[in-house]
């Protein structure tokens, strides 16, 4: 699998991540939490991703963070390519599409 980077609060050097997947998903790399479906993201990772696409999935912590579930990455030209510290791991989440909801219509 092959991963881009779209970019992290520290640049390129730094972490968590945001990156996309030729299998159309995000890959996120963020701090390890107690389950290995799950890491721990800034909000504003999010900022990232592609204008018109989001993230599902999210939790919010309440202290700036997302708690993030998804599929484990194992791909071993992906995790090469990320380079993750052993404090992190990443997570594979389908790109999902912002839809918002119709203008309301005239009052009556």
């Amino acid at each position: 699998m092959h991963v881009e980077f779209l970019g992290g609060d520290s640049g390129g050097q730094g972490s968590p991540r945001l990156y996309l997947t030729d299998r159309n998903t995000f890959a996120v790399q963020g701090w390890k939490t107690q389950h290995a479906n799950r890491i721990e993201i800034p909000h504003g990772l999010l900022r990232y991703a592609q204008p018109g696409t989001c993230l599902s999935g999210l939790q919010d912590t309440g202290h700036g963070t997302f708690l993030l579930s998804g599929t484990p990455m194992t791909d071993p030209e992906a995790l090469g390519i990320m380079k993750i510290p052993a404090h992190e791991t990443a997570v594979e989440v389908p790109v999902s599409q912002v839809v918002t909801p119709d203008a309301p219509g005239p009052r009556g």
